[in-house]
């Protein structure tokens, strides 16, 4: 064991990390590793047995049941047909309008969002649906891949989140009032995009065209009307089911995940498109994601512990706090540190490091513990759109045409994380975005 005070560990195990990461480690790895490597120096063999109890922690925790059931869930969902419908229905109900095929793009990926809770299905889906039809009409290109990574992002915010879970869990908050506080925030980011759609197809009607007379004359307001309320009602029943189950105190997220399994696997059925091959990749997919969430979350516990361990949490807590800095100065600081962590790291990294360290301190300030987590939730959006290393739009770029080139998707990106800074704002300067459902829906 070496005696190092908790600054130079601190310091040291932040530099073993942006090493781990640069070299193109994986992130849980990197993370166990620095845990063992520090933990070895710091308390000697003892580390494993404090190892274990987190690892324990983690395998015995009842909420975390919630995040295979709800993959699984879309996993199923992707599989059923669902999008498909409704996202023709959609195009032909927006169509008219300049942008209407990316409104309905933005439209389709917030109710998918709040049938999914994961990023991967939406973005994919949407990619292979919306994107063909888009570059078929004309639309800009770049308009096409942003509104698609900025859409399918919002099942990452929109409940059921497998982020909200994971994040509860380490605030230890009520997951159903975390689902109820992002419902808010998730619909002013949906709407974010949709009005930037609009004035820009208004500006210039050539990034964006409506339907033509004789395509909105194909289909008439009854077929339509049909169309619409055949495709919205399945997906309703799921959300109401969910998180209806929640909010009305019927059942927890976990049993709530359950029911969500259930209601998606009868969508299926119902839509004839049940096969024994889909639900047996619907399974692997699940376990692969699962397996990959939760090794993460094993890394990450064991780096905290070690971390917050040798006072490292209290050292940048006082340094934060420190700087005379006012409440918000410091708010906006952990921002940034999330916006930054966010271009390197995924979420789950990110909540495991900053919590421990962010949540005390917010509350020192006197942030609503509630508020705060939400508030992080909205900025970790970014992480999907900014490059290098933003999920979403690889995801796109893996099942969009050859004609659209990686600097199309970066360019198309910008306009909607900056509306993401602008949602954050929004629930900023008015709080009751996020605390006025929670106190109205949860108890």
């Amino acid at each position: 064991m070496i005696d190092l005070s908790p600054e130079v560990l601190a310091v040291l195990m932040f530099i073993g990390l942006i090493i781990g990461l640069l070299l193109g480690h994986p992130l849980a790895f990197v993370l166990g590793g620095l845990s063992v490597i520090f933990g070895l120096i710091g308390w000697g063999p003892g580390c494993y047995g404090i190892f274990m109890n987190r690892i324990y922690g983690i395998m015995d925790n009842y909420i975390l049941i919630a995040i295979p059931l709800f993959i699984f869930m879309a996993q199923i969902l992707d599989r059923s047909g669902v999008s498909e419908g409704l996202f023709d229905a959609m195009r032909h109900l927006f169509g008219p309008i300049r942008g209407g095929i990316a409104i309905a793009v933005v439209v389709v990926s917030t109710l998918f969002g709040a049938c999914t809770g994961i990023i991967g299905a939406s973005v994919v889906t949407m990619g292979l649906l919306g994107l063909p039809v888009m570059l078929k009409y004309g639309y800009d290109k770049r308009l096409s891949a942003g509104c698609i990574c900025a859409g399918g992002s919002l099942g990452i915010l929109i409940p059921p989140s497998i982020m909200l879970i994971v994040m509860g869990n380490q605030a230890t908050l009520s997951v159903g009032k975390l689902f109820a506080g992002a419902i808010i925030p998730g619909l002013i980011l949906s709407s974010l995009y949709i009005i930037y759609i609009l004035i820009r197809s208004y500006i210039n009607p050539a990034i964006g065209p409506a339907l033509s007379r004789e395509e909105r004359d194909a289909v008439s307001t009854r077929e339509l009307t049909f169309m619409t309320l055949k495709s919205l009602v399945p997906p309703m029943i799921l959300i109401l089911g969910v998180l209806g189950s929640i909010f009305a105190g019927i059942a927890t997220p976990t049993e709530a995940s359950g029911v969500g399994a259930f209601l998606a696997f009868m969508l299926t059925l119902s839509y004839g498109r049940f096969t024994w091959r889909g639900l047996y990749s619907a399974v692997l997919q699940t376990a692969r994601t699962t397996s990959m969430v939760i090794i993460i979350l094993v890394g990450a516990s064991c780096f905290t512990a070690v971390f917050l361990g040798f006072g490292g949490g209290d050292v940048v807590e006082d340094y934060i706090l420190g700087l005379g800095l006012g409440r918000w100065s410091i708010f906006i600081i952990m921002m940034i540190i999330c916006f930054i962590l966010g271009m390197f790291i995924d979420w789950i990294g990110i909540v495991m490091i900053t919590f421990p360290i962010f949540l005390p301190i917010a509350e020192s300030l006197g942030f609503e513990k509630l508020w705060f987590v939400v508030a992080v939730a909205v900025m970790l959006q970014d992480s999907f759109l900014t490059p290098p290393f933003g999920y979403a739009l690889f995801y796109i770029k893996g099942v969009a045409p050859p004609e659209i080139s990686i600097e199309d998707i970066y360019w198309g990106a910008i306009p909607f994380w900056i509306l993401m800074e602008v949602g954050l704002v929004i629930v900023v300067i008015f709080p009751q975005t996020i605390l006025w459902l929670p106190s109205l829906l949860v108890k």
